[in-house]
């Protein structure tokens, strides 16, 4: 393959992520539990949040690590 097409490739690739990324970033509040899980930090105060999905960051690494091994293994 020419240098030109591996190029190609990649920009398909960044394109097919931002448009995943997007679709997700639309559809997450559809999904249950996301973000509300127990051990996810909420502080609360006068007019201002913060939230922490500490647990909700390692569930999703971790499926997403078992779909990734699912395809990726050799």
């Amino acid at each position: 393959m020419e240098p030109r097409s591996h190029f190609g490739v990649a920009l398909v690739v960044l394109g097919l992520l931002i448009i995943v990324s997007g679709l997700v970033m639309i559809y997450i509040d559809r999904i249950p539990y996301i973000g509300r899980l127990p051990g996810d930090i909420n502080i609360h105060g006068k007019g201002w949040s913060i939230h922490f999905p500490i647990v909700t960051g390692i569930v999703l690494s971790l499926i997403l690590t078992v779909i990734l091994n699912l395809f990726f293994r050799r």
